[in-house]
């Protein structure tokens, strides 16, 4: 989810914005200033389970706005090195994405313009998304002293409801919402969706078991991905030192929309001028990346394609897949050998979730589970 403001270039058919992203950190809303000041005082006191500071987001149609995005940032990986213990990193709550172009918000015309899809790009028969519905209450939250909010009223979303995360632990509407359950973060991310008609809930039973109900659409016709509600764990060692790096995941998804459900994966830092954000596309729903294609690479019997963009790469699916154990390393030893990042990289962050474009303007829920990652 190589995320980046969206650029005027968003306007064409496959394409997407490519600038840096280390640009995000300045200017800083005074909106953004409270809320990082607020943080301050609140990691100093003793750190949090969940984050859930708000600044102003950032106008997709402007390509220098972070209105505190960063500081926001750094306070979230504050209160992680406070839970844990571990040392702190320059961290993102869940990195920014990047605005993807579909083809269309329609299964039949997800070929328009000339463009490609991976083939199984239609949601697969027989899935079922989870219950549960967007809403604003906000209530006292749940283990770890996690900030939440409180049980909204159902809006009957497009799924048949969660089979795995009946009672959950932990919800919340809040854009920069998040549950530490440590080492594991489990993260709303409407990292984009200021400017656009977006509700979104999260629910969770743990860091491996949790869903989310969305609504929002494409009518702007920008393709702006504006969520990537995810569970994530941060790393930080180096790739040669490593010789396993292995995640499992499984999911549901409704056929409604533009998205993909996707691992995000950053190396060298996370959203800085040095690092590189590397996506596994496991079930695409009418989108395409940034970049252009490189090639066609094979682990473990599946087959991707696979595009680049400056220090954005996506290995892309050739046929959807909606369970798996992953060998993460051979991803990353494949990168190094085509000299895209250096032998000496180090793994930063390991994120699972959906990059969410459009739910063509009705609640849909995507549900998760079984996800861990872990490396030796």
């Amino acid at each position: 989810m190589r995320h980046s403001a969206t650029s005027s270039r968003e306007n064409e058919p496959g394409t997407r914005d490519t600038e840096p992203r280390g640009r995000r950190v300045l200017p800083m809303s005074r909106r953004g200033l409270i809320g990082a000041v607020a943080a301050c005082a609140v990691v100093a006191a003793g750190g949090l389970a969940a984050v859930t500071l708000v600044g102003g987001g950032h106008d997709p149609g402007s390509p220098a706005v972070a209105d505190g995005f960063a500081l926001r940032a750094t306070a979230a990986a504050s209160a992680r090195s406070s839970a844990s213990g571990a040392p702190a990193m320059p961290q993102v709550a869940s990195s920014p994405h990047v605005a993807v172009m579909p083809a269309s918000a329609s299964a039949g015309g997800r070929a328009a313009a000339g463009r490609t899809t991976p083939s199984g790009s239609a949601a697969s028969s027989g899935r079922a998304g989870s219950s549960g519905s967007a809403g604003s209450s906000r209530s006292a939250g749940s283990s770890g002293g996690a900030m939440s909010s409180g049980s909204p009223t159902p809006t009957a979303p497009v799924g048949a409801g969660s089979a795995s995360c009946t009672k959950p632990s932990f919800s919340t509407s809040a854009a920069d919402g998040m549950w530490n359950q440590s080492p594991y973060f489990v993260s709303n991310d409407m990292w984009n969706a200021s400017g656009y008609s977006v509700t979104q809930t999260l629910y969770a039973c743990s860091s491996a078991n949790w869903y989310v109900t969305a609504t929002m659409n494409n009518d702007s016709g920008d393709g702006a991905v504006k969520t990537y509600p995810n569970s994530q764990r941060d790393f930080n060692q180096q790739i040669s030192s490593l010789t396993s790096v292995t995640s499992t995941f499984a999911q549901t998804s409704p056929d409604t929309g533009i998205w993909e459900d996707a691992y995000d994966i950053w190396i060298n830092g996370l959203a800085t001028s040095g690092s590189t954000e590397i996506m596994i596309w496991t079930q695409n729903h009418g989108q395409t990346p940034s970049g252009s294609v490189q090639g066609t690479v094979t682990f473990d019997g599946r087959s991707y394609t696979v595009w680049k963009s400056g220090s954005y790469i996506a290995f892309v699916a050739n046929t959807n897949f909606t369970a798996a154990t992953m060998n993460l390393l051979q991803f990353f030893q494949w990168v190094i050998g085509k000299g895209w990042i250096p032998s000496d990289s180090t793994l930063s962050q390991v994120c699972y979730g959906a990059e969410l474009v459009s739910t063509n303007g009705v609640p849909a829920t995507f549900s998760f589970s079984n996800y861990s990652v872990s490396a030796s």
